[in-house]
């Protein structure tokens, strides 16, 4: 049992753009609707302290999870702390290759598995998928609107 979101796209952008935004934690908040703050050394094994909207308005959950591994330039992964027993463990890999002259392909996958899943995709699902979508999108805007030295507007939020 486990809740799985995708997501795959290119980005009109060199992979090294769209890696800068990705892996700029502090400025987050001007680009990212789902995760507004986020913080990290993104080194193995250290915390990835993230503020996460789940739903509309501005209510913030905390959130701590830890980097499992990191290939700069083009891939990191980060989990939560499992549950006990295994009942309920989640991963985030965040991949950026280049696909073309000035462009890339990027591709997201969350995963939450262990029987407790269906609990949290039942209470949070919705929101969980809203929000990878909007954050999907949000870097490429940003990422393309870097690479084409077009100003940056930040991505709206949905009520």
């Amino acid at each position: 049992m486990s809740f799985v979101l995708d997501h795959s796209l290119e980005i009109a952008a060199p992979a090294a753009t769209v890696w800068a935004v990705l892996t700029d934690f502090d400025s987050y908040g001007e680009w990212n609707p789902f995760v507004p703050r986020a913080s990290s050394t993104l080194q193995p094994g250290a915390p990835i302290d993230m503020s996460v909207r789940l739903g509309g308005g501005d209510k913030l959950r905390r959130q701590r999870e830890y980097v499992n591994a990191v290939d700069p330039g083009r891939f990191f992964s980060y989990s939560m702390k499992p549950a006990p027993m295994g009942l309920l463990h989640s991963v985030r890999e965040q991949t950026v290759a280049p696909s073309g002259s000035g462009t890339c392909h990027y591709t997201s996958h969350f995963e939450i598995a262990g029987p407790l899943s269906p609990v949290v995709s039942g209470l949070m699902g919705k929101g969980l998928r809203r929000g990878f979508d909007d954050m999907a999108a949000a870097l490429k805007a940003r990422a393309e609107q870097i690479a084409g030295g077009a100003k940056h507007t930040p991505a709206p939020r949905r009520s």
